[in-house]
């Protein structure tokens, strides 16, 4: 029941009248993540308050918020773009990497909306995008073929006559001449591939074509982003201004 002294009344009106600020402004403190009720920050400007307690944090600032864009290290055994283990599902405050870089303030909106882009195989670990940012989503869509990748990629056996040679260029998948990529020893059982446009299976079926079966993968890049060193099962901002 609403109290009749005290109807309740939205969140951004009260922080409207607190900062002495217009409600567009007191808007962007709620949504910016600077506004408490009772000591919870509160992330809607409708939400109603009646006697509640409501402060804004003293380093509030009056600034748009951008959508994010995460970079997850997907374990294996988990989906990247559709499938009943969705790797979004680890997209959690409490996963994010403790030495994330990029400055950005974790918001609860940050969960919210989130689209995974550029697929990885289920029993691949590795580097993976989910964004709330349209800018990226063209990029990875539109251009993605462009965008190079790179994979470790352990293997087991021994590998055929010039079986280098034809994995950085010489071999078919699904029919079709794979364009040349580069691909190189990195020691005696993994191999580094760095390639554009890579289909799902394509690595696993390169290597068995040469003679070598896969016994791990992992994407360490895309374009200009790299996994770094991030933990198996963490995940981090794309800091303002990085592009793949």
């Amino acid at each position: 029941m609403s109290d009749p002294v005290h109807p309740p009344v939205r969140l951004a009106k009260q922080v409207s009248e607190l900062a002495r600020c217009s409600r567009i402004e007191a808007e962007q403190y709620i949504k910016g993540g600077w506004v408490s009720v009772n000591g919870r920050v509160i992330e809607d400007p409708a939400h109603p308050v009646t006697t509640q307690t409501v402060t804004i944090d003293p380093a509030a600032q009056l600034e748009a918020v951008e959508p994010a864009t995460i970079l997850l290290h997907k374990p294996v055994g988990y989906d990247t773009i559709s499938g009943r283990k969705a790797a979004a599902g680890l997209v959690q405050p409490e996963t994010r990497w403790a030495e994330d870089p990029s400055g950005v303030r974790l918001l609860e909106r940050h969960f919210h909306r989130l689209t995974p882009l550029v697929p990885l195989d289920a029993e691949a670990s590795g580097l993976m995008v989910l964004t709330q940012d349209g800018r990226v989503w063209r990029r990875l869509t539109e251009d993605g073929d462009e965008i190079e990748q790179e994979f470790l990629v352990e293997v087991s056996g021994e590998i055929g006559p010039y079986g280098l040679r034809k994995l950085n260029h010489g071999l078919h998948y699904n029919g079709r001449a794979l364009p040349p990529c580069k691909v190189s020893w990195q020691n005696e059982i993994r191999l580094r591939f760095a390639l554009k446009g890579v289909q799902g299976g394509q690595l696993r079926d390169m290597c068995k074509q040469v003679g070598l079966e896969v016994v791990a993968i992992r994407r360490l890049r895309i374009g200009k982003v790299p996994l770094a060193k991030m933990p198996v099962g963490a995940w981090r901002y794309l800091p303002v201004g990085e592009r793949f």
